[in-house]
């Protein structure tokens, strides 16, 4: 009975505070200064209510009232918080529970990969539940064209960055992992992934292997990881709106969420901007 009671202590919480998040909460996900009224209806809150919320936040320095609107934004201590969050996380790391999960609800590989001095490099890998014949481990470095986890990269890095490594890729990796690929062809299979928000691999490289591969961006949306979902072909689904792809996409934007990015990264936001 003790631990009972003592469990249901722990897990109540105290109203108020978890009501006036609903505010610091709206302001996050807005990502803009907002007027009390429109602030207040973001969080499901009375304007009259939510108003000693934000003069008690604003006394912490977690908002602050723009003097010639009135609208309310994150204050420097939000800002300092936010800050120290972003210094303390490894993208890896934080990565390794949804690829974890995704293996487990598939049934299928999961590979995580980040650039490394050679190209985009595995770091970690989850086997299928059946066994899976590739020549993929974790230090493996992928061929940036004859991927899905290599063009994954070589659409969302820099152009310049792209060029030089393609340069030395079958150099590298040798014609039967990295074949030469006209520049053309490569821009339109580039296309394809910044058009789908994934990679596809459909028994290329490896005959009777599938995959995508999801973008992860962090807070300035640049590309830190990439997370490729494998399959035998006779059980993935390679369709761009097919489960196997709406899957490891998703886990891509999850973990784009959980170190502070977003869905789409700075190529998109370029792209829109031009």
């Amino acid at each position: 009975m003790e631990n009972e009671y003592g469990a249901e202590k722990e897990r109540r919480g105290i109203q108020s505070i978890e009501a006036g998040g609903q505010l610091l909460l709206a302001l996050g996900t807005h990502g803009r200064p907002m007027p009390l009224r429109e602030l207040a209806k973001a969080a499901d809150m009375a304007p009259g209510k939510a108003h000693p919320y934000l003069v008690s936040f604003a006394k912490l320095g977690l908002v602050t009232q723009e003097a010639s609107t009135g609208h309310y934004w994150l204050g420097p201590t939000a800002m300092q918080l936010g800050l120290v969050t972003l210094r303390m996380l490894n993208p890896v790391r934080e990565a390794t529970p949804f690829a974890e999960e995704l293996a487990r609800t598939t049934g299928h590989s999961v590979a995580l990969s980040v650039w490394g001095n050679q190209g985009p490099t595995v770091v970690f890998l989850f086997d299928a539940i059946y066994p899976l014949h590739t020549n993929i481990r974790t230090g493996t470095v992928m061929s940036l064209a004859g991927t899905a986890t290599g063009r994954l990269f070589a659409a969302y890095l820099p152009a310049k960055l792209i060029e030089e490594s393609l340069l030395e890729d079958e150099r590298r990796l040798g014609p039967d992992i990295a074949p030469t690929v006209d520049t053309g062809e490569l821009q339109e299979l580039l296309n394809e992934v910044r058009r789908h928000g994934v990679s596809r691999s459909v028994n290329n490289p490896t005959p009777g292997v599938c995959s995508f591969a999801a973008p992860v961006f962090d807070y300035s949306g640049n590309i830190v990881l990439g997370i490729t979902l494998m399959g035998r072909s006779r059980s993935f689904d390679v369709d761009w709106d097919g489960a196997q792809a709406r899957a490891v996409k998703e886990s891509g934007v999850a973990i784009s969420k959980r170190i502070g990015g977003s869905a789409q990264g700075a190529w998109h936001t370029r792209r829109e901007a031009a």
